[in-house]
């Protein structure tokens, strides 16, 4: 697949509107403020049955979903099905899996295909239709996303022709913060990576029964992505975008200068013990740690700081206000200086394999802008967003979607698609994963990424 939409800046974004709700692995508030964590109203709306009722009679059918999103991020995908459930009858089972990457092909080759699969990587979608087992989009699909996310259309095409319509998108470059911790300290959000440091060591040394930062890489199978995502944040901020861009196509080799200097910058915070793991104990605790729970110690003051992606708003206990004011918000992983702003982001694709009528029918519903204001309006915890250009703004009223879109949106920032996302599978979602676990757990830099370009195929 043809990686050059990778080299749009986020003005593409800001064309799709201001990038209304969806979700790459999170849920949203529907509340009126957007303050608190928890399920928003999940009262299906009424929508035109009309574009269903062309793939015939569908009541008693079911479709089967099968991804990595798993409670609590779950069930703000699950709500908005019942628009669609109740104009054709259909019944739509949602199976979650923390072992989705690894089992997915398994399934595949085995002939227990799932009907639906949400594939998190364009890398990992790439593999599938290697397979032979998976449907090009239908029609109906291929019209929704030419009217409502053509910029996003590219990744879900292999070899020219088009398969898997984008699902939603994330923004991965934030730290999440206390600000009244942060408050009662006199610290300041940092505006470039300098200042990030110095906050870092001046935390560390004013607070001896606390850490710095608090980690997380566990995830199943899929553990070590959220190494992966430090890895390519800080990348862009050491080498640039068009460095990166060549890297994740490699056309420089995976352990060329440019990311080893990246990675010893990851390494000042991650393998340095006075900086982590607030909560929970050493390094290396940082592999055993779940990424779900990682961020947790920052509500008890165990750690100060915590990188993760916008979705990690659904991840805070029920009653957490999520917050400019609140218990917890978010600042903008910095940059080298404030003139550069690279944003790193994410997002699932909608992958066939049937070819029945019902399930072409929930594809074009999944595409459709009925089921991006859904989403949204039942969308429960924030953190939300997606490229459908065409759904309704208004919708967006929690703060972190908010937040979200502003990163995505302001003119001065770079996007760049997550750049193991976009790597072959047995690399974006096997061996750089491995290679950052083990690197957590002792590896060392060279013999890190040695191992990750040695594992890259030859063809």
């Amino acid at each position: 697949m043809s990686l050059t939409s990778q080299r749009r800046s986020v003005k593409v974004f800001a064309s799709v509107a201001v990038l209304s709700l969806g979700l790459a692995a999170c849920g949203s508030s529907d509340s009126g403020d957007g303050g608190d964590a928890g399920s928003g109203d999940a009262g299906a709306s009424k929508i035109d049955c009309a574009p269903y009722e062309a793939f015939g009679d569908l009541k008693g059918k079911e479709v089967s979903v099968y991804t990595s999103i798993t409670a609590p991020e779950d069930q703000p995908h699950i709500d908005p099905y019942k628009p669609f459930e109740d104009c054709t009858g259909v019944k739509v089972k949602y199976e979650g899996s923390k072992e989705f990457e690894a089992q997915l092909p398994v399934r595949v080759k085995g002939g227990n295909a799932p009907d639906i699969a949400y594939l998190p990587q364009p890398g990992l979608l790439q593999t599938m239709v290697a397979t032979g087992k998976v449907i090009e989009a239908p029609p109906e699909v291929v019209k929704n996303v030419d009217a409502n996310m053509p910029d996003f259309k590219e990744y879900g095409t292999v070899d020219g022709k088009f398969y898997a319509a984008p699902l939603g998108a994330n923004v991965k470059s934030f730290v999440w913060y206390s600000p009244s911790a942060f408050a009662d300290k006199g610290y300041e959000v940092p505006k470039t990576w300098d200042e990030l440091m110095t906050l870092t060591q001046k935390i560390a040394a004013d607070n001896p029964d606390s850490k710095p930062w608090c980690a997380g890489i566990e995830s199943g199978d899929a553990t070590g992505w959220p190494a992966t995502d430090w890895l390519e944040d800080v990348m862009l901020r050491t080498a640039g975008p068009e460095t990166y861009d060549k890297w994740v196509k490699h056309e420089i080799p995976f352990n060329d200068p440019s990311v080893q200097t990246a990675l010893a910058e990851v390494g000042k915070i991650l393998k340095d013990p006075k900086f982590v793991n607030g909560g929970y104990g050493d390094v290396k605790t940082i592999a055993s740690t779940s990424f779900q729970d990682a961020g947790q110690p920052i509500l008890d003051g165990s750690c100060y700081m915590h990188r993760q992606a916008s979705f990690y708003a659904a991840n805070w206990p029920e009653g957490t206000n999520v917050a400019e004011d609140g218990d917890v918000w978010a600042f903008y992983l910095p940059a080298k200086d404030e003139s550069s702003k690279p944003v790193l982001g994410g997002g699932e694709f909608v992958a066939a394999f049937a070819d029945r009528p019902e399930v072409k029918a929930f594809q074009t519903y999944l595409s459709s802008v009925e089921w991006a204001n859904e989403r949204a309006r039942t969308c429960g915890s924030g953190g939300c967003v997606t490229a459908n250009k065409n759904a309704d703004v208004s919708l967006l009223k929690n703060p972190v979607d908010k937040l979200s879109a502003e990163q995505l949106t302001d003119e001065s920032a770079t996007f760049r698609f997550d750049g193991s996302d976009l790597m072959p599978g047995a690399v974006g979602a096997g061996t750089f994963w491995k290679g950052m676990t083990n690197w957590i757990t002792g590896q060392d830099d060279k013999a890190t990424l040695d191992y990750i370009e040695n594992s890259w195929p030859k063809s």
